[in-house]
């Protein structure tokens, strides 16, 4: 059976046989994974009334560990976005009443940036939701071929200089 980027490559390899499209391969799976998984997550999150924004922001927020919060700062670094863009989303995320700022007792220069009760309460429920579902979209590959993709894909990230930002603070 044939997926459509099988298509793509044939039609190169009848039009341009002196290429080696095998690049194509790659990179157009993995463009079409991420329209395609991207849209089983999003699907997921409009049942809980989340932009997938809006999720990461509470997902990052939540996995720093209680007392759930971050200084704008960290916040930026984490999710590897704008401030200007940060600042937007978290205006929005106050709006809704999933997050507050305070000034950090320790330097009132900066913001932090914390759950509520209710955005710890809802992002708490999402994630159950949002791990089920990623298992779902999963189900084509066993546990052995799921890790063996995520060493080839981390092994991929690192080569074109992706790495993890430094943990925040404790």
């Amino acid at each position: 059976m044939n997926d459509a980027v099988d298509l793509f490559l044939a039609q190169w390899a009848r039009e341009r046989p002196d290429l080696d499209t095998s690049p194509m391969g790659v990179v157009g799976r993995t463009n079409r994974l991420q329209q395609i998984l991207g849209r089983g997550v999003s699907e997921l999150l409009t049942e809980y009334d989340l932009e997938r924004w809006e999720f990461d922001v509470l997902a990052t927020l939540r996995r720093s560990g209680a007392p759930y919060q971050l200084t704008a700062k960290e916040l930026v670094r984490m999710m590897m976005v704008g401030s200007a863009a940060m600042t937007n989303r978290v205006d929005r995320l106050v709006r809704r009443e999933l997050v507050q700022r305070q000034a950090d007792p320790a330097s009132r220069r900066r913001v932090l940036v914390s759950l509520t009760g209710g955005g710890l309460d809802l992002v708490n429920r999402v994630v159950e939701g949002h791990v089920a579902n990623e298992a779902r979209l999963l189900e084509g590959l066993d546990t052995a071929e799921r890790d063996q993709l995520a060493a080839l894909m981390r092994k991929l990230l690192l080569s074109l200089g992706d790495t993890a930002p430094e943990e925040p603070r404790a």
